[in-house]
């Protein structure tokens, strides 16, 4: 069983910009370490950002954000890629949805994902919904995926659950499958 790490919208307008997500600077560290081992195991890392373009519909729900070739669209400093990390751009809620993501999981044999980033109860919840339709296990650390309130993040999670049989642990127990 191949495991890899995605870590999504983890970027400037998410966490400080236009739609800013105060609560997610509780998960960055543990995103952090996460990647980090993964690294070290030889886990693919990928990011799967928003990279909207003007005309794309979700601007009418959330107004401009983490528009194409913006500051706002580039991943945080402390969640910095790496040189043999993927980074795709995605225009819609689910990362999986017209872009390299799940080409990349076959290449690699991929049977369960680690799901990572913003939002819980949105693009964390429609990704796992798309691993789960091709057959991919998610696995959501609780503590490495973050929402608006805690109200969403804890919907969000028992939606992927149990719906779409998500795993949902804790950071530490994802670092143990990636040693």
């Amino acid at each position: 069983m191949a495991d890899a790490l995605l870590i999504v919208d983890m970027v400037e307008d998410f966490i400080t910009g236009a739609i800013p997500c105060p609560r997610a600077k509780r998960i960055i560290p543990n995103i952090r370490r996460l990647a980090d081992a993964a690294r070290k195991a030889d886990v693919p890392v990928i990011y799967v950002n928003d990279a909207h373009l003007p005309t794309d519909f979700e601007l009418k729900i959330w107004g401009p954000h983490s528009m194409k070739g913006t500051k706002g669209a580039e991943i945080i400093p402390e969640l910095k890629a790496e040189k043999k990390d993927y980074i795709f751009g995605k225009q819609t809620y689910s990362a999986f949805y017209e872009t390299p993501l799940d080409s990349v999981l076959r290449a690699h044999d991929v049977d369960n994902l680690v799901i990572t980033g913003l939002h819980s109860n949105i693009c964390c919840r429609h990704t796992s919904a798309d691993a789960f339709f091709r057959g991919i296990q998610p696995i959501i650390p609780e503590d490495g995926v973050e929402s608006l309130t805690q109200q969403a993040h804890e919907e969000g999670l028992k939606y992927i659950k149990e719906i779409y049989q998500g795993q949902i642990v804790d950071a530490e127990k994802v670092l143990k499958r990636f040693r």
